[in-house]
């Protein structure tokens, strides 16, 4: 679950560091308080891309870290792809530490256990962790594509739909290896002898993936070795040795203020900045240090380089492409020459493309199989959550069409239908469902889908936009008791979802010198009552809204 969220500098928010429980936790204030932000900010931990613009103004960067802490299920797998990935585990691996930090410029650092870390293994971390259903999620079920991914996702397929995917490609490649050879015809011999001497060619140069790159950057290091040993030391000078360095000046700083901070507390931020200041130059000392111990002037290297990067030059020249791409050319030769020679064979390769064409259809039948079965099971459970949203006599229907030929995704095409009356005929959503009906449709679907996850921290995120009254009274129901077996938070801006919610917090946004920052607290009992009594009533809150927040809240 998620156990904490620390947010600086993003966006509205100044400074927040919260502390999350287990069960069914709400969110709530005014429309522009920020509640939104917390779920962007928390997006971004979990690998989502970074806009400069986030960072609060004035401000040069922004941080966030979220804290999970996993149950022994969890712990297991987590610990096996944290291993496989060459990151650190904390506590014994139940505690997984996500941050993330932009800055001005655009860029960004993401850690995962305080190692470096790529977005995509932030994303694919964060996949066991939480899963979050975004207020626009309703959108989404408009698309075929994503209509079969959830139905795919609720049944568990996904190991499934990879092994089609795999296999579907594969008869691809059998397929295009025939057509190649086929193609050859009369001038085999001619081309034949054409790739021979390109392939000799490239054999003997070998080039590697991201070779250019790397090769440019020794060159730029080795040719400039002399000006980089050279600015390294007098950096070194600057931060240590020569006299009236950044280090002793510091050092000289910090007595004279820590002894003032003795006599004014007022002091002691200054005190801390100056004590951070000298730990980053005795940092970067050392850095320069262990740099210029690696560093060498190495003539025979930079002549060897320079020779690789004029060879690479050349053959890019040769075959008209730009040097980083010569490994795709070699491999681009290597099967033209192969599908030559297995040309030569047409069975054999006709053999391959039945072998690969009954692997697929093998799988990809399986696959239908098993989404027919989930499509019945989530037909039911969504038109059952839809009695008690409103819809009642409504009916959810999911249609699997089998297409011509099948693709990367399987068999057949997914549809989601609707009747949102009785006696109604199921029609495609986008051409029956109301913005209201779709919004209910979705939140059905996403606490079923939910209720069946083994993900631990769910969010909704204003999810129950376009309901009220006693179909909020029942989301907030649901949610609930969604909670008894998942970390469930929730942005709304219902009092009758609030009501239902083990903890409570407001998220409120305040003026100070003519700075907008954004604040959150956990609320009392009481507090509950004030809050959810505005959300029932506005701006004026009265006896009769507070007696009415009660009454939700003794429910």
């Amino acid at each position: 679950m998620l156990r904490s969220l620390y947010i600086r500098d993003f966006v509205i928010v100044d400074e927040l560091d919260i502390d999350l429980e287990s069960g069914f936790t709400v969110l709530t204030g005014e429309t522009g308080a920020g509640k939104s932000i917390l779920l962007d900010a928390l997006s971004l931990a979990m690998g989502e891309r970074a806009d400069p613009s986030q960072i609060r103004e004035g401000k040069n960067r922004a941080e966030i870290s979220a804290i999970f802490s996993l149950n022994d299920p969890l712990k297991k797998t987590i610990s096996a792809w944290l291993e496989s990935q060459e990151f650190s585990a904390e506590d014994d691996g139940a505690t997984i530490i996500l941050k993330r930090v932009i800055d001005t410029t655009g860029r960004s650092k993401a850690f995962i256990n305080g190692g470096t870390a790529t977005l995509s293994q932030l994303k694919e971390l964060s996949s066991f962790l939480v899963d979050i259903h975004g207020q626009h999620a309703h959108q989404l079920l408009l698309k075929s594509g994503a209509q079969r991914d959830l139905l795919d996702n609720q049944a568990n397929l996904d190991g499934l739909v990879a092994e089609v995917k795999q296999l579907y490609q594969a008869w691809q490649t059998a397929k295009k290896q025939l057509e190649l050879a086929k193609n050859a015809g009369e001038n085999l011999q001619k081309e034949q002898e054409r790739l021979a001497w390109q392939l000799e060619e490239l054999d003997a140069l070998a080039p590697q993936a991201g070779e250019w790159a790397e090769i440019e950057q020794d060159h730029a290091r080795l040719a400039n070795a002399a000006k980089l040993i050279e600015g390294s030391q007098n950096a070194i000078q600057a931060l240590q040795d020569q006299e009236g360095n950044a280090e002793e000046l510091l050092s000289k700083a910090f007595h004279e203020i820590a002894d003032l901070a003795k006599l004014d507390s007022n002091l002691e931020d200054a005190k801390i900045a100056i004590e951070s200041a000298q730990i980053q130059i005795g940092e970067a000392s050392h850095s320069l240090n262990r740099y210029l111990q690696k560093i060498d002037v190495d003539p025979e290297r930079l002549a060897t380089v320079e020779e690789r990067l004029k060879a690479l030059h050349s053959a890019a020249k040769k075959f008209k492409v730009m040097p980083n791409d010569l490994p795709e050319k070699w491999a681009e030769i290597q099967e033209q020459v192969t599908a030559i020679k297995n040309s030569q064979d047409l069975g054999a390769l006709e053999q391959n493309l039945s072998k690969t064409l009954a692997a697929y259809l093998k799988s990809a039948k399986k696959l239908s199989q098993e989404r027919i079965a989930a499509a019945k099971t989530l037909e039911t459970l969504v038109t059952a959550a839809m009695q008690d949203l409103a819809m009642a006599g409504g009916v959810f229907a999911i249609q699997i069409e089998a297409l011509e030929e099948g693709n990367a995704h399987g068999l057949e095409q997914v549809e989601f239908l609707v009747a949102g009356h009785p006696g109604a005929t199921p029609k495609q959503l986008a051409k029956v469902a109301s913005g209201g009906e779709l919004a209910r449709i979705s939140l059905a679907i996403s606490v079923i889908t939910s209720e069946a996850s083994q993900i631990p921290t769910l969010i909704f995120d204003e999810v129950d936009s376009g309901i009220g009254g006693a179909v909020a009274e029942t989301v907030g129901k649901r949610l609930k008791e969604l909670g008894q077996a998942h970390q469930v938070l929730c942005v709304t801006h219902l009092p009758q979802v609030a009501a239902e919610g083990h903890q409570h917090w407001k998220v409120a946004k305040l003026s100070q010198d003519n700075v907008t920052i954004s604040s959150m607290q956990i609320l009392s009992r009481q507090e509950r009552v004030e809050e959810i009594a505005r959300m029932l009533g506005g701006a004026e809150i009265t006896d009769t809204t507070r007696r009415h927040a009660r009454e939700l809240l003794g429910k």
